[in-house]
Parts: structure tokens; C-alpha cells; sequence
């Protein structure tokens, strides 16, 4: 029986893609499964031997281990010269879409919230 090795949920391509070389690299046998119609399947990477599991979580842990030094290192450096993304720098790259989207949460807040005032 397959066993859920990694879900593909709001992971970017690339990452699957890295994931993907990582598991043929390894000679870890595996099936992939896309979201399906609507989203309602689960998209992930399913073991077809549970032996390999071991394996399998040691490599996919170290190559997550590994990215997300880099990608806080990258951060860091972004905020270090300046670049990184902030709410006021987002303010300041499109006002009237920033104004609308702080109107709408607002607006969900004011409608959520407005029976318990009453």
C-alpha cells in the first residue's frame, strides 16, 4: 500500500521539482498524484515500497533543512540592502489597490462583528 510521503499543497514548482530530482537521485521509487478536479484529491508524493521510508524522510529533510537556510539567508540579505518587501513599500507600488483590499477587510470585519454590537 502507498504511504504519503510529501504533500504538494501550496508548495512552489520549483521545490516539487527539486523534491522530484531528490527522489530519482535517490533511486526511491514514488507516485505522484495531481489535485484533481476542483482540488478535492490530494495532491502529494506517495511511497510505492514503505521500506524506502526512512530513506526517504532523511533526504526530503535535508533538502528542506537546506532551503530554508537559504531562502532566510536571502532574506536577510534583502533586508540588509533595503529590498525586501514591506507594507509601506507595497503601499507605495499600488495605493488605490492597497486602499480597496484594507476597505474590503473593513468591511468583512464591520459585517462579522457588527450582530455582537447590537
Amino acid at each position: 500500500m502507498a504511504k504519503l510521503l510529501f504533500r504538494l499543497n501550496n508548495v512552489p514548482e520549483d521545490e516539487a521539482e527539486d523534491v522530484r530530482q531528490l527522489l530519482d537521485e535517490h533511486r526511491i521509487e514514488y507516485h505522484e498524484t495531481k489535485p484533481g478536479f476542483l482540488g478535492l484529491a490530494v495532491a502529494a508524493f506517495w511511497l510505492k515500497d514503505e521500506s524506502q521510508e526512512a530513506k526517504a524522510r532523511r533526504v526530503i529533510d535535508e533538502y528542506q533543512q537546506a532551503r530554508t537556510a537559504a531562502i532566510r539567508a536571502e532574506h536577510a540579505e534583502q533586508r540588509r540592502q533595503g529590498t525586501h518587501e514591506t507594507l509601506w513599500t507595497r503601499f507605495r507600488g499600488g495605493p488605490i489597490q492597497f486602499v480597496f483590499y484594507l476597505g474590503a477587510v473593513a468591511l468583512v470585519l464591520y459585517l462579522t462583528l457588527f450582530p455582537f454590537f447590537l
